[in-house]
């Protein structure tokens, strides 16, 4: 079944008809279905809620075209030489052993009419409630010269797994005294510590292999996430080797030129040897091909997760425009589990109990040396709006660094436990 996308996007009074509708599956023929596209920290967590809560009551299938996951989370760790690439996959089996029927393939198309989901192999699923949490996309042309095809030469490693194996290959063989550069994204973006904390763990791999080297970052933001503490841990552990160039100096003005590996940065090229271009970010493709989103990221509502544009389907994660929540793999988990008792309550009749929402990203520096910032959340009826928040503070001592390290390494165990089981 094919669907002209063009017959949904902004088609209001069909919308107003569907989520009027009663659901068929859910009152009669069968039990009803959830398919849920995107295994990750949204993902994964809302198909195993949904199947272990509803205790065989919902058909859940999770579509997933990787076998083995590779966590964004924790993923500069691995750059930086304190993980191995296996510490950071995570495969699907205990899902699929509870239950969910886990699909390896591509969505390549939703229809919201026909209510079905179909995939690259040919495969037409049909769904009750659909819940998107494909993760990003990257904006085509956002930094001039450089596009997906040119990933290889300057790759992005801003979706975990081959892309951080050959960036870290990349590192490796630079030259001694070589410079590594980074394109910053703009606001907003996946893990806005994100590119910070990897300037970190390079600038380790470097002290530990490379120690001359010189890093640059070209950033079109006037400030970051986390920016006094990173700043702090620069000069304190790799002082002189990283070079920040903000909105103010022109860090937003650059273009690249993939194949005689050049920056340009205001006007002023530079010959680097590494260079990590993070471009700016949207909703996942299958989100915009489902005619939820804005053009870049997808609304919804605050209460459940649901997007604004459809009742019966839901955005989780890094797609999801929900408000003061960051874009996390945190964030994802504790907005899969809302959104798992929303669905549940609606296609069961089982209790909805109140939304919370909480987030905490951690972030390495150097050896030990541990930051976080996080905050908790509730629905207003405009958006997911922080209630209190914490940040670590300038200026704390070893141990307390190294104890919010291990709290994130007890974290990063738990989570993938709730996700995968």
């Amino acid at each position: 079944m094919t669907l002209n996308r063009r017959t949904f996007l902004g088609t209001t009074a069909a919308a107003a008809t569907t989520l009027a509708a009663p659901n068929v599956l859910a009152q009669g023929a069968g039990k009803p279905r959830v398919v849920v596209i995107g295994g990750g920290a949204g993902g994964a967590t809302a198909a195993r809620y949904i199947a272990k809560d509803s205790d065989g009551a919902i058909d859940v299938t999770l579509v997933e075209p990787t076998r083995t996951y590779f966590t964004c989370f924790f993923s500069n760790l691995y750059i930086g030489g304190f993980k191995e690439i296996s510490d950071i996959g995570h495969t699907y089996g205990k899902l699929a052993a509870a239950g969910i029927n886990v699909l390896h393939d591509w969505a390549v198309d939703v229809d919201r009419d026909a209510k079905t989901v179909t995939l690259a192999g040919g495969s037409t699923l049909p769904y009750d409630k659909l819940i998107l949490s494909p993760g990003i996309d990257f904006v085509d042309g956002a930094v001039e010269g450089w596009s997906i095809e040119a990933q290889n030469a300057m790759p992005h490693a801003y979706k975990a797994g081959s892309q951080s194996e050959l960036l870290r290959a990349q590192l490796e063989a630079m030259p001694e005294g070589g410079t590594f550069a980074m394109v910053a994204p703009p606001n907003p973006y996946r893990c806005p510590p994100g590119p910070y904390e990897r300037v970190s763990m390079v600038a380790h791999f470097m002290k530990e292999n490379n120690p001359t080297a010189k890093i640059i970052v070209a950033d079109p933001k006037p400030k970051f996430s986390k920016m006094s503490l990173f700043q702090e841990g620069w000069n304190k552990h790799y002082p002189g080797m990283v070079d920040w160039i903000g909105e103010e100096f022109g860090g937003g003005n650059v273009s690249v030129d993939p194949a005689n590996m050049t920056v340009t940065i205001d006007g002023e090229e530079t010959q680097v040897d590494v260079c990590n271009v993070i471009p700016a970010q949207k909703a996942g493709r299958i989100a915009e091909m489902a005619g939820v989103t804005d053009g870049n990221w997808a609304p919804v509502n605050p209460a459940d997760m649901s997007a604004r544009a459809d009742a019966d389907v839901y955005v989780l994660g890094d797609s999801a425009e929900q408000g003061d929540m960051p874009k996390s793999g945190f964030a994802a988990n504790s907005q899969a589990k809302v959104c798992a008792n929303a669905v549940r309550g609606a296609l069961t009749g089982s209790k909805v109990f109140p939304a919370k929402y909480s987030n905490t990203c951690w972030s390495l520096i150097a050896t030990d040396d541990g930051v976080k910032v996080g905050a908790t959340y509730e629905p207003t009826e405009e958006k997911i709006a922080s209630v209190d928040s914490f940040i670590s503070e300038t200026g704390e001592d070893s141990a307390l660094r190294k104890a919010t390290y291990e709290e994130s390494e007890g974290w990063y165990t738990g989570i993938t436990t709730d996700m995968f089981g």
